[in-house]
């Protein structure tokens, strides 16, 4: 494989060398939808609304040259390969976590055309958990929002969360109510629970914990 051309800062330095290893644009939002779970090309086109594929080929390419993503055998019964995060591309979470949760505080009102990806919700919620409220918790939430399902499970405090249904039986199901034409961000999702906006099912004090741990305090 013929190496790729990148961005070289020329510089020692550790944050030089990440952007030159994920600086590139959608690489970060690539390794993000890979953060959910490993992913087919076209199921990475789909969930990165706007990325000619052109681009998603050499971002694709660049980060399997840093050792960041490697290409797998799907688990049957599926058959083809999917691209999944190693672990020097896993070990990025805890930096995008906190892109995640400064970008938020940066975020003006959604413009037109703006857009909200399933795996989006899914690195909100692993953003904003906030593991000094969910000590000693053990709960499990599932958040239905139009045709997207999430969950979120905590255990002894600790989170694990993803696309889909619970894989245990949740404590909680929390059918959010959006406005026709209104953007499913994690800001209306919240705004929504608070106001009452949502379908319980379940231990309906749940709703409270859940707002409580994935939640940053105002302010903060």
């Amino acid at each position: 494989m013929g190496s790729v051309k990148r961005r070289d800062f020329g510089q020692y330095c550790g944050l030089a060398r990440a952007l030159e290893l994920v600086g590139e644009r959608w690489a970060l939002l690539i390794v993000r939808n890979l953060l959910v779970r490993p992913r087919r090309y076209t199921e990475l086109q789909t969930g990165l609304a706007g990325i000619p594929t052109n681009v998603l080929a050499t971002r694709l390419k660049e980060l399997e040259q840093a050792g960041i993503v490697e290409r797998q055998v799907a688990p049957a019964p599926a058959r083809g390969v999917v691209y999944a995060l190693t672990p020097v591309g896993q070990s990025l979470e805890p930096a995008l976590l906190s892109l995640a949760r400064w970008g938020a505080t940066q975020l003006g009102d959604p413009q037109p055309g703006d857009v909200v990806t399933p795996e989006g919700a899914v690195l909100n919620l692993r953003a904003q958990f906030q593991s000094s409220q969910a000590a000693g918790t053990t709960a499990a939430w599932e958040i239905h929002v139009r045709d997207v399902v999430v969950h979120a499970v905590v255990a002894d405090g600790a989170l694990t969360t993803g696309l889909g249904p619970a894989p245990v039986e949740p404590d909680l199901t929390i059918t959010v109510a959006l406005a026709d034409g209104e953007l499913a961000s994690y800001r209306a999702i919240i705004s929504a629970m608070r106001d009452g906006l949502v379908e319980l099912k379940g231990r309906r004090k749940l709703l409270d914990t859940f707002l409580r741990v994935f939640t940053v305090p105002r302010g903060a």
